[in-house]
């Protein structure tokens, strides 16, 4: 064997696995339409209710959250929007396995996914209002405002090509791997296998919503953006270059954060007119 053989063998092997996973969706997709279609709906319907409740509410990096039941309720809203496509071929998958033909064990899986999304929804009001507390107007925009939220832009470009994250993405990216080796029967069951891969899902996604905080995590804008990038994630072959190509993007748009705000395309810089907008709506 030459030299050269193992790294084509190796490539071809990388190929092969991202067909593979492609080929897993499509099944799944396929045989239950029905089931993706209205997970889809679901999301369409979300979208419209998040565009709504959130309009004019964009005040940029470090937007106010308002009251933690209000907060949660457009929280969980806004995962179903953003993360239920891309959960649409395991859940399809799932629903395919199952010996039931109801939707149930479905409906169960994707709540308890939404319930994981949910706490962790909680943590990050918890953390932000705790910053506010302890910083408090160190953080402001004119202050170090800025400089933390390019940081954390940065930390996550980072992230994106930790081996924690593709280990993660590889789970999400094989739901008939993910199923079939946590697989339980049941209602129960089907409540525990959709925690853990929403889980699984906090591991590959959370560094995206990281990053939605630091960019202004009111906006539908960046809020389609990041789920465009959740999406190509875990559907498109080229993974690797998609991984690269959202590192890189973060990583530019910390930089442009600190350096240049205000010719961000869609970033409402704070104090700014479109902020003081944004606060006389919440007012």
């Amino acid at each position: 064997m030459s030299i050269t053989a193992v790294p084509a063998t190796v490539r071809a092997g990388g190929a092969a696995s991202e067909r593979a996973e492609l080929g897993e969706a499509f099944v799944a997709l396929r045989g239950r339409l029905t089931l993706v279609l209205a997970v889809l709906a679901l999301a369409g319907l979300a979208w419209w209710s998040t565009a709504g409740r959130m309009a004019g509410m964009d005040a940029g990096p470090g937007t106010d959250l308002g009251a933690l039941g209000w907060f949660l309720g457009v929280w969980v809203v806004m995962m179903a929007a953003m993360m239920f496509p891309s959960l649409a071929p395991t859940l399809a998958l799932y629903a395919r396995m199952t010996r039931s033909r109801g939707l149930d064990r479905p409906l169960l899986f994707a709540g308890a996914y939404l319930l994981v999304w949910g706490a962790a929804g909680l943590l990050a009001y918890g953390l932000f209002e705790l910053g506010r507390s302890v910083f408090g107007g160190l953080l402001a925009w004119n202050g170090a405002g800025r400089w933390v939220a390019g940081g954390v832009l940065a930390l996550t470009a980072v992230y994106e090509l930790t081996p924690l994250k593709d280990a993660c993405l590889g789970r999400c990216r094989s739901p008939l791997a993910f199923l079939l080796g946590r697989w339980r029967d049941g209602r129960r069951g089907a409540l525990e296998m959709g925690s853990r891969h929403a889980v699984w899902c906090l591991g590959c996604c959370g560094g995206l919503m990281v990053a939605l905080f630091a960019l202004g995590v009111m906006s539908v804008t960046w809020m389609a953006v990041i789920a465009a990038l959740i999406a190509l994630q875990k559907t498109l072959p080229w993974r690797r270059t998609i991984i690269w190509g959202t590192a890189a993007l973060l990583l530019i748009l910390g930089i442009a954060v600190v350096a240049a705000p205000h010719d961000v395309p869609g970033l409402v810089v704070p104090g700014s007119h479109g902020a003081m907008s944004s606060m006389s709506t919440m007012q």
